[in-house]
């Protein structure tokens, strides 16, 4: 297996193209997922990045008493991860959060990957639960992600979390999230990059920044960054608009800022396949810009859906 940070450096500054899928919802069938990922394969993706997703709860009566049930709505991911470099012979790289997790439950998650041969991943501390104001580890857990970091850069020294004698070293390659617009719940930009900065210090590999709309946000947060002394590559990560809702719900959920030019044509759209199509080209000038600076990869939030990605890649890669 091929560490991430290998294909930027063997592609001598050539961008790359790579994607990022959501598992299916519980009960439906990966088939349908291969589907949307296979138009994608001519474009040669080095990695595909494979979503994780913490537990939610739901409250039931059983035997007259009443109980709250951890669910997973999404599960998977490491078997997706599993099945997809079997199928396409290309790297997978799971999501590794901290929320839901005990540190004793993420190294047994990590072996598990160490010894499916998978030696990337990208660590992240996730969201909070449903219902809180803010995030809330689980005891025995990890509240940032630079803490789960240092974990996994232990583990590539060999150091476990209990064991007395010598373990043999894992060789994972470390990502993390960069937020061109500031993490939600960091006080100001500077404090942030500083937070980030800490992941890199404690052993990151790599950035993956949160999607935006204005390449001019992501050139100014990589300056910074490398101003703060930050050197690992910093990918840019892409979301063709495909609907009128995405809107007023991207910005919500994400917090981030969609430029008002690109919101005046959106709204003059007399249906969602002309919105579908302004995504498309709206992504398709950023990538342009993106590649001609040099960035290592375009990654792209599909959704697990290949149309507007495929459309964009056609006219990119």
């Amino acid at each position: 297996m091929t560490k991430i940070t290998k294909y930027f450096e063997e592609a001598a500054g050539k961008t790359l193209f790579s994607i990022e899928i959501i598992p299916p919802m519980k009960g439906q069938h990966l088939g349908e997922l291969m589907s949307h990922i296979e138009p994608l394969m001519e474009f040669k993706p080095p990695f595909i990045e494979v979503t994780y997703h913490r537990e939610e709860y739901v409250d039931k009566v059983v035997d007259g008493v009443s109980k709250r049930i951890p669910i997973r709505k999404r599960p998977g991911t490491l078997g997706i991860c599993a099945s997809i470099m079997q199928r396409f012979q290309i790297e997978a790289v799971p999501h590794v959060i901290c929320g839901g997790f005990t540190k004793e439950e993420t190294e047994d998650f990590l072996i598990d990957l160490h010894y499916l041969g998978i030696e990337n991943a990208l660590l992240l501390r996730g969201d909070q639960e449903k219902g809180e104001a803010h995030f809330i580890p689980k005891p025995g857990g990890h509240a940032y992600a630079n803490e789960l970091v240092e974990q996994v850069a232990a583990m590539n020294q060999g150091i476990l979390l209990h064991e007395e004698t010598e373990s043999l070293p894992t060789n994972f390659c470390i990502g993390v999230a960069g937020y061109p617009e500031k993490h939600i719940d960091a006080v100001s930009f500077d404090q942030d990059l500083r937070y980030l900065k800490q992941k890199v210090d404690a052993g990151a590999d790599y950035i993956v920044t949160q999607m935006f709309f204005d390449n001019a946000k992501y050139f100014d947060f990589v300056k910074k960054c490398r101003e703060m002394g930050i050197g690992v590559p910093i990918i840019p990560g892409l979301k063709p608009l495909a609907t009128e809702r995405q809107l007023d719900i991207l910005p919500e959920i994400f917090h981030l800022e969609i430029p008002a030019e690109f919101v005046s044509e959106a709204r003059k759209c007399s249906n969602n396949a002309a919105i579908k199509q302004l995504g498309i080209e709206w992504a398709v000038q950023q990538g342009r810009e993106l590649i001609q600076a040099g960035v290592p990869a375009l990654h792209f939030y599909t959704m697990s859906k290949s149309d507007s990605v495929r459309a964009i890649a056609e006219k990119l890669f």
